[in-house]
């Protein structure tokens, strides 16, 4: 069976940054450790004036096809996943599609468009539709187009203020994939919940507390379906685990639930238990409360092993090094995490070929899957070819003040006459309104 999977990957950041622990962080009179060691964030990025979900996407597509050398005729797929849309009828999709004709011969009429939305997680279920269509026969021989694009923005003050971020990543969904292919099998664990909404609103309502009990439980949900369908999982089985990561601390909390888990039952729980003991069993305990106040010592334990920390080390810490400097991209957040772990080997001169990777999207609202990809023989020269360095070394910086400014201009309920802080260069702006309150597009040169 032909491998089907991510054959190219580009991303887009938005063109300004947001320094947490020195800008940020004075102004709430907070200690810049709260965000480098934290929540994990050094950098949020944010979209100039000119810059929206649409922008950040059609750039993101347009380097990748460029790069890959391909026209509208080799794409039968556009398919969008954000949560920031602007429109509750015309899809994102169209738009990109739009900008990219601008400055393509050819027009991508005959590509089926869409739109995806499942809060954080809808990036990953994109990628699953068009790893669908083309297992089904019905791409002709065609790619798809899978853009996550998003602006993560909370209102100020806000306790997810400093988490926010903008960025787009585009990939490619192909047979004979460079990057990895994917896993038949899939784990889901899903339930009806509002730890995290926008009730026709533009800002998130959030409750924090709920949310993270919320993303670690579907997590745990998504692993044990997957395993029902795999059989057991075990840390050596991946070379790296990228979840989705709203902010590098909560990766931090599903990694230890996740390394109980796979650890449970094997050696390395038989190895550790001289130090701090055998993992609690629920059918020796009188009640449920008892049980989960015994897990949380064993994992408080846990956490403080050489291996756990080892192994965290090696499989996980290289997956939110992007996030630190960016911020959360909703949609976009575990697809950077890939591209994180996979720029790490690089740098480490690490062979990842045939490795795999397990990786646990997560969608507010709420939903998980887990998935396994495998690494192909081309993905280091694919990886490297993503200019993720300079884009974020080329980012504007803000004072607190330009920062109030650009907040209020991508405030759906204010407006704001704001001059750009970074000259547009060879990418799609925003221009303005249409006849139709339509939102309007140019490419600039």
């Amino acid at each position: 069976m032909t491998a089907v999977g991510i054959d190219a990957i580009e991303i887009r950041t938005g063109k300004l940054r947001l320094d947490l622990p020195n800008t940020f962080a004075p102004v709430k009179g907070e200690a810049p450790g709260k965000y480098e060691k934290g929540i994990g964030i050094e950098y949020s990025s944010l979209p100039d004036v000119y810059e929206d979900i649409v922008t950040m996407g059609a750039n993101a597509a347009k380097q990748l096809i460029d790069r890959k050398g391909l026209t509208p005729e080799d794409i039968g797929r556009i398919d969008v996943a954000t949560e920031s849309a602007f429109d509750n009828s015309k899809p994102v999709s169209t738009y990109i599609a739009g900008c990219l004709e601008q400055v393509y011969d050819g027009n991508f009429h005959h590509a089926n468009k869409g739109e995806r939305k499942f809060a954080c997680l809808a990036g990953t279920q994109s990628i699953d539709d068009a790893y669908n269509w083309i297992r089904a026969g019905r791409n002709r021989g065609r790619a798809a187009l899978v853009v996550a694009t998003d602006m993560a923005l909370y209102e100020r003050g806000d306790p997810g203020e400093a988490t926010q971020g903008a960025g787009a990543v585009a990939m490619l969904i192909d047979e004979d994939p460079d990057i990895v292919s994917l896993s038949t099998e899939q784990g889901y664990g899903s339930a009806d919940e509002t730890d995290f909404l926008k009730p026709n609103q533009q800002f998130p309502s959030v409750d924090g507390k709920r949310s993270i009990q919320v993303y670690l439980a579907r997590m745990r949900e998504a692993l044990e379906d997957y395993e029902s369908a795999t059989g057991d999982t075990h840390p050596d089985d991946f070379v790296y685990f990228p979840f989705h990561t709203p902010y590098p601390g909560m990766v931090r909390k599903a990694a230890l639930l996740g390394y109980r888990h796979i650890t449970r039952g094997t050696e390395i729980e038989d190895a550790l238990a001289d130090d701090i003991g055998m993992q609690p069993r629920e059918n020796g305990y009188a009640d449920r409360e008892a049980y989960e106040e015994a897990i949380r010592a064993y994992m408080d334990e846990l956490k403080e092993t050489r291996r756990y920390q080892e192994w965290y080390e090696r499989a996980i810490d290289p997956t939110v090094d992007i996030s630190g400097q960016v911020g959360n991209w909703y949609t976009g957040s575990v697809h950077v995490a890939r591209l994180s772990a996979l720029r790490a080997a690089i740098e480490n001169d690490v062979d990842l070929a045939g490795e795999r990777l397990l990786v646990g999207s997560y969608g507010s609202g709420a939903q998980a899957e887990i998935h396994s990809e495998t690494v192909q023989s081309g993905w280091r020269e694919a990886v490297e070819a993503v200019d993720v360095t300079p884009q974020l070394d080329a980012r504007y910086d803000l004072d607190y003040d330009e920062y109030e400014l650009i907040h209020d201009v991508h405030n759906h309920e204010k407006e704001a006459d704001v001059e750009e802080f970074t000259p547009p260069e060879d990418e799609f702006v925003f221009t303005g309104w249409g006849r139709m309150n339509e939102r309007r597009y140019d490419y600039i040169e």
